[in-house]
C-alpha cells in the first residue's frame, strides 16, 4: 500500500499579479540566476530572459549600480554584495540546474505537468529550475522562489536527509524569537520525515499553496546523500492518486539518469 505525505493549509495557487511589470521581473530573475549559479555574461542572462542584448546590458547595468550584481574583467557579472547564497555553493547549483534540465523536459513531454528542482537552504527551500507544461490550467514556473522547506515536497524530502540534531539546528527556537508563528512543531515534522523515508517520496496536497498538489523524490549524490528534490507540480483538481506509482516512477527514472549524468565527466 502507498503511503502518501499530506497536508492541508489555507494558501492561495501563486498567480502572477494582474499588472506584472516586465522590466522588474526580469531584473529579479537576473539576480537570481547570478546568486544561484555564480556568474553569468550578458549574452546568457539575454537568452535565459528572452529578451535582447541590449535588454540585459541595461538590467545588468542597474544591478550592479544598485549592488545587487559586480562585473569582473572578465566582463562576466556575479553576485554582488547585497546577495548571498548560504549552504550550496554556486558551482553545484549550477552544475546540478545544467545537467537536470534536459531531464526536467523530458518529464514534462511525459506528464505535461510542471517539474521543477529544488535545493534546500537552511529552512527554506528555493526552486532552482521550472519547467512548464503546455496545458491552459497549469501550475507557473517556481524558478528562483523560495518557500518553507517544510511546506514543499522537495523541502521534506530533503529534511528528511537530515540527523534528528541537524533537524534541531534548524529549527531551533532562537532562530524564530521574531517569527514563533512560523516554527513547524518538530514532534509533528518527525513524524512525517519517518514515514516520508519509508517511502522514499513524498506527496504535498495543498500543502504549500492552495490548489496545488506535488509529487517528488529525492536526487542524491554518489554517497547518498539528497542533493536536491525532483518534483511534478499540478493543480489539484487535476491530480489522481491512481496515478502516484506512474508519477513516482517517471520521477524516479529521470533521477537515475540525471544520477548517471552527475556522476559523468562534466
Amino acid at each position: 500500500m502507498v503511503r502518501n505525505l499530506e497536508a492541508t493549509v489555507d494558501k492561495p495557487l501563486k498567480t502572477p499579479p494582474p499588472y506584472p511589470i516586465a522590466s522588474v521581473d526580469h531584473a529579479l530573475r537576473a539576480a537570481t540566476v547570478l546568486q544561484m549559479e555564480g556568474g553569468a555574461t550578458v549574452s546568457q542572462i539575454a537568452e535565459r530572459l528572452g529578451v535582447a542584448r541590449s535588454t540585459a546590458h541595461r538590467l545588468l547595468a542597474m544591478l550592479v549600480y544598485r549592488d545587487f550584481a559586480v562585473q569582473g574583467e572578465d566582463r562576466v557579472y556575479r553576485a554582488g554584495p547585497v546577495l548571498e547564497l548560504a549552504a550550496h555553493s554556486q558551482s553545484l547549483v549550477s552544475r546540478l540546474r545544467a545537467a537536470a534540465l534536459p531531464h526536467l523536459h523530458r518529464v514534462v513531454n511525459l506528464l505535461d505537468e510542471t517539474t521543477n528542482l529544488i535545493v534546500r537552504t537552511g529552512d527554506t527551500a528555493r526552486f532552482i529550475a521550472s519547467v512548464e507544461c503546455r496545458q491552459a490550467l497549469r501550475v507557473g514556473s517556481r524558478e528562483g522562489m523560495v518557500f518553507p522547506a517544510h511546506r514543499t515536497t522537495a523541502g521534506l524530502l530533503l529534511l528528511a536527509d537530515l540527523t534528528d540534531e541537524e533537524l534541531d539546528e534548524v529549527y531551533a527556537p532562537e532562530r524564530y524569537r521574531d517569527r514563533p508563528a512560523e516554527r513547524p512543531d518538530l514532534a509533528r515534522l518527525r513524524t512525517e520525515l519517518r514515514r516520508l523515508r519509508r517511502n522514499g517520496f513524498a506527496v504535498n496536497k495543498e500543502r504549500s499553496e492552495r490548489g496545488l498538489t506535488a509529487v517528488g523524490v529525492p536526487v542524491r549524490d554518489r554517497d547518498g546523500t539528497a542533493l536536491a528534490g525532483l518534483s511534478v507540480s499540478m493543480p489539484s483538481v487535476r491530480y489522481d492518486p491512481k496515478r502516484l506509482r506512474s508519477l513516482v516512477a517517471t520521477l524516479e527514472a529521470a533521477v537515475h539518469a540525471l544520477d548517471a549524468d552527475l556522476a559523468g565527466p562534466f
